[in-house]
């Protein structure tokens, strides 16, 4: 890496940074093209490409998003087959990154998926791939992006290959993989039980939804309960949570634990992830016609996880039939979220449960598991992970049970034998416990079909078919047309769990499930007419935050780890005040709803601390800041003091209430979830979760723990932002500050880093606030905590249905990958300052906003 530094210092950088950035003005003849494509591109140099196919239309997709993104591209098809290693050489986090995606098989699942998706289908996608492949053609790396370059000085240069339609399709296993959920909460349950011995404690960890306050998406029929059969009551129980307290499951399921967080992270950020959506009838709007927003919460980013462009035909006709505009990922055709002429649609992370872990007892030879007093043959297979450098590969053995592929067994060796007795309910005989995953994504589907057939919609049959096909990520989507229409569906493919008699531990998917009992298998899927939907509701709005999408207890069950609905219902109060007092809602309007800085941590708290008996001025005078900032509706500016105080006491609080009781590894997040325990354990002061099992002969209380979180973060914001409480302020402790996936970290040298990490930017928001900018509760050295974000809006668009010039968008950061571009950071200061940009969609607004146009001609 000393060589890197030498580079850059020497003054040969600033050609090697320029020599990646694409041609945008200008006319080019491709042979791949049948004929002319326009390519008009505005001042964020967000390209409009107008043709006269639709094979055209994607084959310029092609060729814009690898000018655009190309490394981007390359990267994500090495994570999604499995072979990082061969981009970035012998770095271990890598390999075993790599380990873990082909024990899942997403690209194996891909290239079933060809066969399966419609002939349409794969045209688009050969012609969108002839036009990644027209832009590679005759460029090498360096031309492609300088992170060639870097990758360069310290291994060989990686060669480029040719793109190819799986490519693309294996992009949707990790969207999928990054937005399933329940996922941590499973092995969290067993985590948490393993500390706390005791099954109730562990389910206040998960308090039910509070339906009497919030809303869910839609309201669902009158039905009794699915049929899962609970778990009984006290000793029972706890005697049947045994399973969970052998030392050999706990040994399988902290080896699967460490496996699936292996691997990367390539849209969501994890804790704190989601969405907003909401979607308001023409007769509450000022133009009579429906407005649609939409702002997907994912991982911050550096470029941003999307691309802007539009698709438009020259002349709409049986040969060309797109006219959209919208949100798309580089690597893969169509737009994901977006409109079109007629229609426009956003998406929301349903929460659905859509995954199961199951706890598999082998046989003695371990060569086969044990399933209803029978023996089942594991299936297994073997691949080579390829290292870039070294002439070796890495074999890698994959077993497999009926219920999926072992996860507990490919970072290391399957689980020693315990010489505990095997724990009620388990088979007798085995040389072992593993940890098999079940995940709806690991079956082939049909989304890529929903892709494009949602971008052609335009009514209320044909966004329902088009949801039909888009079988993982389960969505939630709202719509709305130009002819006043607007509605919910929910697309997915969702298991079917049934009921258990005598269930040793639960069946409804909250917990690691017992592989060796048939009883406990998913039945069946769920997915089209089967799942909610709802058109033109009386209520004359719609909102989808991730929060459940019927009221508890309805039919179908969709699982129960959905967010609490702070969001949802912030913004559900929001429109419907202004509905109620007869303001017709403009798109203005819409975009400041999605910029609610509103506090819903404080508002549960609040009453609690400002009852406390404190008489330590210095104390009393933080305090004083958070009364001034109640006036002020407890909004988490980045200019407020109070602001800042909270989110200080906030996460002192939870720390000093939960660390005590569990694992290092298992602490509780900052999301809704927490908000909701927090809400629960202040009507009961005396809760032993107050208690801190670190003090001798001493039981705390509620109010002294909470006099203890607002001493300390007094303290820890004195050291930090000075003695002056009222120069305190939110945002220079809550920036953003998105980094590159492969060059931004730690371990990079300082230049590099300078170079593909943006300068972070102060930000409003913060965890389960509608303007969601995530930050996570860690403690670091003297009980300092990190509040950078790290997740977000990573978009925010507002569709105006009566004029689609009217509509507005920004980006995270920018559209392009390259460092060196304008476009690699212009979005980055309207985003966080909540602004928003023109969205032109007409040819003439399209054209009038353009700054550069390339021709691209057909060559004979």
């Amino acid at each position: 890496m000393l060589v890197l530094l030498l580079v850059i210092t020497a003054g040969v950088g600033l050609y090697t940074i320029r020599r990646p950035l694409p041609t945008m003005d200008g006319t080019i003849r491709l042979s791949e093209f049948s004929s002319t494509v326009t390519i008009e591109r505005d001042a964020r140099g967000i390209p409009t490409i107008t043709a006269e196919t639709d094979a055209d239309l994607m084959r310029a997709q092609g060729y814009v998003h690898a000018q655009d993104r190309f490394f981007e591209m390359d990267y994500r098809r090495h994570v999604t087959s499995g072979r990082m290693a061969e981009l970035v050489g012998n770095v271990p986090a890598a390999i075993e990154a790599d380990k873990v995606i082909r024990t899942l098989g997403w690209r194996k699942v891909a290239e079933e998926e060809w066969s399966l998706i419609s002939q349409e289908s794969r045209d688009l996608l050969t012609a969108y791939t002839e036009g990644v492949n027209a832009y590679l053609k005759s460029r090498e790396a360096s031309e492609l992006g300088v992170e060639y370059t870097i990758l360069g000085l310290q291994a060989q240069t990686p060669e480029i290959e040719r793109w190819h339609p799986v490519d693309s399709l294996a992009w949707l296993k990790a969207m999928a993989w990054d937005l399933k959920n329940n996922f941590e909460d499973e092995l969290n349950r067993a985590k948490a039980y393993q500390s706390l011995g005791d099954a109730d404690r562990v389910e206040q960890l998960y308090p039910p939804y509070p339906i009497d306050k919030h809303a869910p998406i839609v309201a669902g029929p009158n039905a009794p309960k699915d049929p899962i059969v609970p778990l009984p009551n006290g000793e029972q129980k706890d005697s049947a949570m045994g399973n969970f307290a052998d030392t050999q499951v706990l040994a399988a399921l902290a080896s699967a634990r460490k496996a699936v967080q292996a691997i990367p992270q390539q849209i969501a950020g994890g804790e704190g992830t989601g969405s907003n959506s909401f979607v308001i009838s023409g007769k509450h709007t000022d133009t009579g016609k429906p407005i649609l927003a939409n702002d997907p919460h994912l991982g911050v980013s550096q470029p941003s996880v999307w691309h802007q462009v539009a698709l438009k035909c020259k002349a709409k006709n049986d040969n060309c039939t797109f006219d959209v505009s919208g949100f798309s990922f580089a690597g893969m055709p169509g737009i994901v979220i977006g409109h079109n002429d007629k229609l426009s649609w956003g998406l929301t992370n349903t929460g659905a449960d859509v995954t199961d872990f199951f706890l598999e007892r082998l046989t003695d030879d371990g060569e086969g598991y044990l399933r209803g007093g029978d023996t089942e043959k594991l299936e297994t297979r073997t691949e080579t992970i390829k290292v870039a450098g070294e002439e070796e590969g890495i074999p890698l053995e994959i077993r497999s049970t009926l219920h999926g592929p072992i996860v507990s067994d490919v970072l290391g060796g399957l689980p020693e034998v315990s010489t505990l007795p095997v724990p009620a309910g388990s088979p007798s005989a085995g040389s072992g416990y593993a940890v098999s995953l079940a995940w709806t994504a690991l079956q082939p589907g049909r989304t890529m079909d929903a892709v494009f057939a949602i971008g052609r919609a335009k009514t209320e049959a044909e966004v329902h078919a088009a949801a039909a096909t888009f079988e993982v990520p389960a969505q939630n989507i709202v719509w709305a047309t130009t002819d006043g229409d607007y509605g919910y569906v929910m697309p997915g493919k969702i298991p079917v769990r049934g009921a258990v008699s005598d269930a040793v531990i639960p069946a409804d998917g909250a917990w690691p499930r017992p592989g060796w009992d048939p009883a406990y298998d998913w039945l069946d899927y769920l997915s089209g007419d089967q799942l909610p939907r709802v058109t033109n509701p009386e209520e004359g709005f719609i909102v989808t935050a991730n929060q459940p999408i019927l009221a508890p207890g309805q039919r179908p069950f969709l699982g129960k780890d959905f967010d609490y609905g702070y969001r949802s219902q912030q913004l559900r109060g929001r429109i419907s005040a202004d509905i109620a007092a007869g303001t017709p809602i403009t798109t203005e309007m819409a975009q400041q709803y999605m910029l609610d800085n509103s506090n819903p941590f404080a508002k549960g708290l609040m009453p609690a601390i400002l009852r406390l008996d404190i008489t330590d001025p210095f104390i009393t005078e933080a305090i004083d800041l958070l009364r001034e900032w109640e006036k002020d509706g407890y909004a988490q500016d980045a200019d407020s003091p109070g602001a800042a105080y909270f989110s200080a006491v906030w996460a002192h609080l939870v720390s000093r209430t939960f660390d005590d009781d569990l694992p290092d590894t298992l602490s509780l997040g900052n999301n809704s979830k927490t908000l909701a325990i927090m809400i629960n354990l202040m009507d009961d002061p005396q809760s032993v979760w107050w208690d801190d099992r670190t003090t001798v002969n001493v039981r705390e209380t509620r109010d002294e723990i909470l006099t203890q979180a607002l001493t300390k973060a007094r303290y820890e914001l004195t050291n930090v932002q000075g003695k002056d409480s009222n120069r305190w302020n939110w945002g220079s402790l809550h920036k953003f500050h998105p980094q590159h996936a492969l060059l931004g970290g730690e371990g990079v040298p300082a230049p590099v880093r300078w170079l593909v990490n943006p300068a972070p930017v102060e930000v409003s928001g913060g965890s389960s606030i509608v303007n969601a900018t995530g930050w996570k509760i860690v403690a670091g050295q003297r009980e300092r905590f990190d509040y950078q974000v790290t997740s977000g809006p990573s978009m925010r668009m507002v569709a105006d249905m009566s004029n689609l010039d009217n509509s507005t968008w920004v980006n995270l950061t920018g559209n392009s990958g390259h460092p060196a571009s304008p476009h690699y950071t212009d979005q980055i200061d309207a985003w966080a300052s909540g602004e928003y940009y023109p969205w032109p969609f007409s040819p003439d607004a399209v054209t009038k906003a353009a700054t550069n146009t390339l021709k691209i001609e057909p060559k004979s």
